[in-house]
């Protein structure tokens, strides 16, 4: 640990707190209450995403204090902030979904912001809902500084008539109540008791993902995301990180040392054996651009065809964080793919310590239960699988996790609509038949603009009981908690004039999870005949703001829908000036 007087020659805390020059920044040090040797210590970013719009993120404020209290015993100067964050709960199914990518690139971007202008030497971030996560892992490594994410914990499980209950079957009791199966009482006193407590929500939903992308990769210290928001231990966790990013720093291990081609593999290895979110399938490839590592959908699809799914999750399997917590979290699901050659095992963590190291400490097996043996899957291939084919020749994802191969696979016409408020009320009004494929389109990141998730129509069609007699395939994204077969990130998206604009109502489409296909009945003459007539992109209301500027820095899904170019194009490293 870093103790008594620290060279600062090399940090960036240099350019506020040393000579005579920096009399007037260190008189604000001192307004602040920092003594002269705190001032002389290496300066620590507390990053949170802490607000109240939702239970996701309105605990990290408690836990950022521990943190803070890590840093200290470790010799650091602690220095919180906070940044924005958007909450799909809140933003779903209406026109302030459209904030919630993008504000992953906000994340991302203030953290560095803040980072860079009062130059702090590394960083630990707590972050609770989904965007908020990858965006800031993405600035840690953008800033390539020593670095430790936390997560802010899961929720605990609702109780309803003696069985666990989530947010997830809130979603899917409205469409219960639209088809008529479930009445408004019961579905008010579902709602009144399906998120009991801070955190975020409990599935292998898209937070709970990246939590365990963030184990995995080796930035978050081992089965730190697991334990749920309430439960004292966090602060634990939280402290034990503020002393891990003074060690880190101490031996100048920086993001980039953990944050490699084979830890994002061990990343994805994770996501494909829990079931976990098609969310997935855009941050780890926006988190490896923050690198200079091309690791894109492909690349991603390709580790989630050859990886077994084994840990039984909602909104696939029955459990959700707090099993997986209770049975060994993170580190036990590692071990398992250990045992069938398939971890990376050399790469660094947040401890210091390789990740076969950490496991060589793990003492505790697979339960059988939540998380099954890696040998006796649940299925041999992983939860999530990329399909490629002439309606998708970028790529798209879909998860599979809980399906059996016979419904894995769907042909059917086509019925398009051109946004998802006009999908959402033809599935209210049930205009829609069994068997078909429903399109939604310029739902992505440039034609959005923001590539919302589709969980309200994707619950509604299972609170129906179609979610098993209906597809539906957008070039936007679908939530963690989306069940049934549905697939996102279709590329090139409908505002580029991918083939997904071109198609219309009554084209036989084709989806086989099991080869990997995502294709249209319609020859390459035809699309390309539908090509030059198309009337090019649908005209947008985001003509200003943060969207419209969103929409005009954008690429592509397969690349992680990310705004700038990445590390590849960097002149420099921010601990270096």
């Amino acid at each position: 640990m870093l103790k008594g007087k620290t060279d600062k020659s090399r940090l960036p805390s240099r350019h506020v707190t040393e000579g005579p020059a920096r009399a007037p920044h260190r008189s604000y040090y001192y307004a602040m209450g920092l003594s002269e040797d705190e001032i002389a210590q290496p300066f620590v970013g507390v990053a949170t995403c802490w607000n109240e719009a939702a239970p996701c993120n309105i605990a990290l404020n408690r836990q950022a204090q521990a943190v803070k209290l890590g840093v200290k015993a470790g010799g650091g100067t602690p220095r919180e902030f906070t940044t924005i964050t958007v909450t799909d709960g809140i933003a779903m199914g209406h026109e302030g979904m459209r904030s919630s990518l993008a504000s992953r690139e906000a994340i991302a971007d203030t953290v560095e912001l803040t980072m860079r202008g009062h130059c702090y030497d590394a960083i630990v971030g707590l972050a609770g809902c989904d965007k908020s996560l990858p965006g800031m892992m993405m600035a840690m490594v953008r800033l390539n500084t020593p670095s430790v994410f936390i997560y802010g914990g899961s929720i605990l499980p609702g109780r309803l008539d003696g069985k666990d209950v989530t947010v997830q079957d809130v979603f899917e009791a409205v469409g219960q109540n639209q088809a008529g199966n479930l009445s408004e009482d019961a579905l008010r006193r579902l709602e009144r008791v399906a998120c009991p407590s801070a955190g975020a929500c409990g599935g292998q939903f898209t937070a709970n993902t990246m939590a365990c992308v963030s184990e995995a990769v080796g930035l978050a210290l081992p089965n730190s995301s697991g334990a749920p928001a309430p439960y004292e231990s966090r602060d634990q966790y939280a402290i034990a990180s503020g002393e891990a990013v003074m060690n880190l720093l101490d031996r100048n291990i920086r993001a980039r040392d953990v944050v490699t081609r084979k830890s994002l593999e061990n990343a994805a290895r994770v996501v494909a054996c829990t079931g976990g979110s098609t969310n997935a399938g855009l941050h780890l490839p926006a988190i490896a651009h923050e690198a200079g590592i091309e690791f894109f959908l492909d690349d991603v699809c390709e580790i989630f065809r050859d990886t077994p799914y084994f840990v039984d999750l909602k909104p696939g399997g029955q459990y959700v964080a707090k099993d997986l917590y209770e049975a060994g979290g993170v580190p036990v699901v590692m071990k398992e793919l250990r045992k069938i050659g398939l971890i990376h095992e050399d790469c660094v963590t947040a401890t210091g310590r390789s990740i076969g190291e950490e496991l060589d400490l793990v003492e505790r097996e697979a339960d059988g239960r939540v998380i099954h043996p890696a040998g006796t899957p649940i299925s041999e291939t992983g939860g999530v699988v990329g399909l490629k084919g002439n309606l998708a020749p970028e790529g798209a994802i879909v998860k599979v996790a809980g399906m059996d191969a016979s419904q894995q696979v769907f042909t059917g016409p086509a019925r398009v609509f051109e946004c998802e408020q006009d999908a959402f009320e033809a599935v209210q009004d049930r205009r829609y038949e069994e068997g078909e494929v429903i399109v939604i389109r310029n739902e992505g990141p440039a034609g959005g603009p923001g590539m919302r998730e589709m969980l309200s129509t994707t619950a509604a069609l299972s609170g129906q009981g179609m979610g098993k007699k209906v597809a539906l395939i957008t070039d936007g994204r679908f939530s963690g908690a989306t069940r049934g077969f549905c697939v996102g990130h279709v590329g090139p998206e409908a505002f580029h004039g991918g083939p997904i604009a071109l198609l219309r109502n009554g084209d036989s489409i084709t989806i086989n999870a099991l080869t990997g296909e995502l294709s249209v009945d319609l020859t390459e003459e035809e699309l390309a005949g539908r090509k030059e007539a198309w009337a090019g992109p649908s005209e947008t209301i985001y003509t200003s703001g943060a969207l419209w500027k969103y929409a005009q820095l954008v690429g592509e899904t397969y690349r992680g829908a990310v705004t700038h170019p990445g590390a590849q194009a960097e002149r420099h490293v921010y601990m270096d000036l």
